[in-house]
């Protein structure tokens, strides 16, 4: 069911009230048509299923209570870079960053989402022939699609996590673009996150192929040392994250500090103060220990603390300075009804 105009209206305007949402309640887009979950498919002899052929965002969006609003943080940035992974993967988006900011909120408000919720766009390449062609990434049909979910907090952010050194190496960008969100380099991710949790840890750190770190499944990491806020640099063949650049752009015009930007050793997370891996996902999540070593004294520390809160903050929409990173998706349809 694709719900009128009054439809969506109605549903977000309810004062306290929640409503369950179930899966096939959601309205997704897909190649210029709103569509019910149920019908956003892809086939199975695509590409993007069969290959991995497929470029993706993963976009939080968080609820406020008091200005009844639903914000999607650095929306903007979210799609310029997954133009930048397509360009990179020879994939078209056939539409502008503008016209997917619109779309994205229009998705929102289709579903009526009063919650903070997770959003992923994703192109991908939707032709299903078995050709002499089939890996000619120019010579495939493109399509595009974005769903989004609720989604509360992705790790434990309160008290930290237990990560492992992974035995698999992160993807070389020599191999595969590290820096574009390419579909079929996850699984690379899958098997080292899958190996942390069975040995009893909560994630997984990636070293690269020289050796020196580089993120954890799905984020990126930060240590803190005598003082010194440091993270791997981009080319220690790490994805570079949009919430990776807030903290940096955060720490300088917060506390006017800079971040060091340099290889790390892996040895130099078990002697570290503080560890935190940031991510859409995951936020601004302490490290509390790795491979069996307490990161400081096994606690959260002091400075991942702190920017705990004032993330929060911002994304919530509660420091008005940082507001331009913040994308409303209700505001337009509130004011068609004042």
């Amino acid at each position: 069911m694709i719900f009128t105009e009054a439809d969506q209206l109605r549903r977000w305007h309810w004062p306290l009230e929640k409503e369950e949402i179930s899966l096939a309640d959601l309205i997704y887009f897909q190649n210029g048509a709103y569509l019910p979950h149920t019908q956003a498919v892809v086939n199975v002899d695509s590409a993007l299923a069969g290959r991995g052929m497929g470029v993706f965002e993963g976009i939080r969006g968080y609820w406020n209570d008091e200005e009844e609003e639903l914000y999607l943080f650095r929306l903007q940035e979210h799609f310029e870079r997954q133009l930048r992974s397509a360009k990179i993967a020879r994939m078209r988006i056939p539409y502008t960053v503008s016209e997917l900011v619109d779309i994205a909120c229009e998705v929102v408000r289709r579903n009526g989402f009063r919650e903070d919720v997770h959003m992923r766009p994703l192109a991908y390449k939707a032709s299903e022939q078995i050709t002499s062609k089939a890996l000619v990434m120019t010579a495939l049909e493109d399509g595009y699609a974005i769903s989004v979910n609720p989604m509360g907090r992705y790790m434990d952010v309160k008290t930290g996590i237990r990560c492992a050194i992974s035995s698999w190496r992160r993807v070389d960008d020599n191999m595969a673009p590290a820096r574009a969100k390419i579909t079929g380099i996850y699984i690379n991710s899958a098997l080292a996150k899958t190996e942390a949790v069975e040995r009893g840890y909560d994630e997984c750190i990636f070293l690269n192929a020289a050796g020196k770190v580089a993120e954890g499944s799905g984020e990126n990491l930060f240590l803190v040392k005598d003082g010194k806020l440091i993270t791997p640099s981009a080319d220690q063949n790490i994805l570079e994250g949009i919430t990776r650049r807030t903290v940096i752009e955060l720490v300088a015009q917060e506390w006017g500090r800079e971040v060091e930007q340099r290889a790390v050793d892996r040895t130099e997370l078990y002697v570290a103060d503080e560890v935190f891996l940031t991510g859409s996902g995951a936020e601004i999540t302490p490290v509390i220990e790795i491979d069996e070593r307490s990161i400081g004294d096994g606690t959260i520390g002091s400075l991942t603390s702190k920017l705990q809160h004032l993330y929060s903050d911002v994304i919530h929409g509660k420091r008005k300075e940082y507001f331009s990173w913040l994308t409303p998706c209700y505001k337009v349809a509130k004011a068609a009804i004042v």
